[in-house]
């Protein structure tokens, strides 16, 4: 049997930009990509803290060390800049592959959205 389970989380950071006019998307500095096994173009679920708005799109890289967290296209109409989110990526595996698994969980600093070295 194959299951869902949390592969990818980057937990509180801060919305950076919201851009309507574009096909769609949440750019996410890269330097976060990388330590959350995130790649380009990943299916991935936001959850908004200040609104309670679930909905996902798919990761765009931004340039690394940038703090840039921008949602994209109809995704901007659910954020407000300086919202808090959460970015939560999910793999396929099975199940007793799942019972060890364990997600890359990222805590970057909520006011910069930068990794504390």
């Amino acid at each position: 049997m194959q299951i869902q389970i949390l592969k990818s989380k980057i937990h509180r950071v801060r919305v950076t930009q919201a851009e309507l006019d574009y096909i769609g998307s949440i750019t996410i500095d890269e330097t976060l990509m990388l330590a959350a096994n995130l790649i380009e173009g990943e299916r991935v679920q936001i959850v908004n803290i200040n609104n309670g708005e679930r909905f996902e799109t798919y990761v765009i890289k931004g340039a690394p060390n940038s703090g840039n967290i921008c949602l994209n296209g109809p995704a901007a109409r659910r954020v407000a800049i300086n919202d808090v989110i959460i970015i939560l990526g999910y793999g396929i595996m099975d199940f007793e592959e799942a019972k060890s698994f364990k997600p890359a969980l990222v805590f970057p600093n909520e006011t910069t959205n930068l990794l504390d070295s």
